[in-house]
């Protein structure tokens, strides 16, 4: 293992760790204004900070039972899930009375950390990353340190695991990676923390580690700054798209024995195929493997607020523009790994 990545590897811990420490187990107060700063990759996305369009401001967030203004986390705005929690936004505005507030962030791990604290009310997140946050187990930032109040709402789409380099690089496999300098997503996002985990399982120990964004991986593989970068996201992702209109782009295939290497060190990675034509230049359908994006919450928001925010958004899936062909009230609970807050089991119990 190069010193580089063994640096990389003591950073990264106590980053993620630190996370979680500052949100704390438990508690379900907070102001409804909370969230990250600049965002990141991570199951969702990139992230060029910023929060999303409207919201609410300073005050009590809808835990409180009497406030209408929700703070709704998502990710990077290169990614999926921030584009996706605008569109939730705009069909739980139009068919409610909340009002919410959606914010970039670095996704998963840090949401886990706002829900936490009570600085969200929901986010989106993996659910191999619920898992871990709610057993305490799975990776360092959780060990020992489960987050008691997080809870389920629904499951919406495949998380695709996206290698993607340059043509010239000559990196056509996995194999290939051992020795480049590779961005495996931002510090502390999910992201980051699959991409260790598929790296580990095919045996890849000799890398240079950097963390940034998906939209800052592009620019880094433009420059020549980075080999390759690992990207969790629906297909297809922004900045990837974007990337692809400029430069020769190859996506890594995961499959074969490495697939199966993965699987097996990981239940919750599951096959997927990224479909010829998804990205310019990528003529041939590529498998790989993929996560589960959900939503979440925490214990302390009312099971009112829950189960109206959840019909708004199922009840409406046919507003959505952004993956239509996953998002149903019939697949929301595939895949659910952790417990449901009582206001989305009443509403899919109906």
């Amino acid at each position: 293992m190069s010193k580089e990545h063994t640096r990389r590897r003591f950073i990264q811990t106590a980053g993620v760790a630190g996370v979680v420490a500052l949100a704390g187990c438990g508690g379900d107060g907070g102001s409804g204004d909370g969230g990250s700063g600049d965002g990141g990759s991570g199951d969702g996305g990139s992230g060029d900070g910023g929060s999303g369009d409207g919201g609410s401001g300073d005050g009590d967030s809808g835990g409180n039972g009497g406030d209408t203004r929700l703070s709704w986390h998502a990710g990077g705005t290169g990614g999926t899930y921030f584009p996706l929690s605008n569109e939730f936004k705009t069909i739980v505005e139009d068919n409610t009375d909340f009002t919410l507030n959606v914010q970039s962030t670095g996704a998963s791990v840090e949401n886990v950390g706002n829900l936490s604290s009570g600085d969200a009310d929901f986010a989106l997140i993996q659910n191999d990353i619920a898992s871990f946050a709610k057993n305490g187990t799975g990776i360092d930032a959780f060990q020992d340190n489960p987050v008691e109040n997080l809870m389920g709402v629904a499951t919406l789409y495949p998380e695709t695991i996206t290698v993607v380099t340059l043509a010239d690089t000559e990196i056509t496999s996995l194999s290939d990676l051992s020795g480049a300098t590779i961005n495996t997503g931002d510090l502390g996002s999910g992201t980051q923390v699959n991409a260790l985990q598929i790296l580990e399982a095919v045996g890849i120990t000799d890398f240079n580690e950097q963390n940034a964004s998906f939209s800052q991986a592009a620019d880094q593989l433009r420059n020549g700054d980075i080999d390759a970068a690992f990207v969790v996201g629906g297909w297809p992702v922004g900045a990837i798209e974007d990337l692809a209109t400029t430069n020769d782009i190859v996506i890594v295939p995961i499959e074969g024995d490495n697939r199966q290497a993965v699987k097996d060190a990981a239940s919750w990675f599951a096959d997927d195929t990224i479909p010829a034509g998804t990205y310019s230049g990528v003529d041939q359908a590529v498998e790989t493997v993929a996560v589960q994006a959900m939503i979440a919450t925490r214990s302390g928001v009312d099971e009112s607020t829950v189960e109206t925010v959840t019909a708004a958004i199922f009840d409406n899936v046919d507003d959505l523009t952004i993956k239509t062909d996953f998002i149903s009230r019939e697949s929301a609970q595939d895949g659910m790994s952790i417990e449901l807050h009582p206001g989305a089991a009443s509403y899919f119990e109906m």
